[in-house]
């Protein structure tokens, strides 16, 4: 059986500024290995360099925004909706306004 953690993926960071070092490295052994090796370039302590895992998964991209039709909207949070459009035509962007409503009833403008 595989192990969770060297599934997940993690991030790099600075505990005293919380500055992110680096992202996206997958696996726990990755990770500890990458910020050895920050905290050797940097001359940081061991106490300054911590990782973590990311809360999001990692989405491919091109699974966020309207679908090829311009009918319908995925959300970064995967939430499907129908693409309102206005009656108002939007002169900074060329297009009408649009936007989509949630599942709890919220309007969100996508331009």
């Amino acid at each position: 059986m595989l192990d969770l953690a060297e599934e997940l993926s993690f991030f790099v960071y600075r505990s005293d500024n919380n500055a992110i070092l680096a992202k996206g490295i997958l696996g726990f052994e990755a990770a500890k290995q990458k910020a050895d090796q920050i905290r050797k370039a940097q001359g940081l302590p061991w106490s300054v360099v911590k990782f973590k895992a990311e809360r999001r998964v990692q989405k491919p991209a091109g699974q966020v925004g309207t679908s090829a039709g311009s009918q319908n909207f995925t959300s970064r949070y995967g939430q499907r909706g129908r693409i309102d459009y206005a009656r108002n035509y939007n002169p900074s962007k060329g297009r009408r306004f649009r936007g989509y409503t949630d599942s709890a009833g919220n309007y969100h403008d996508i331009d």
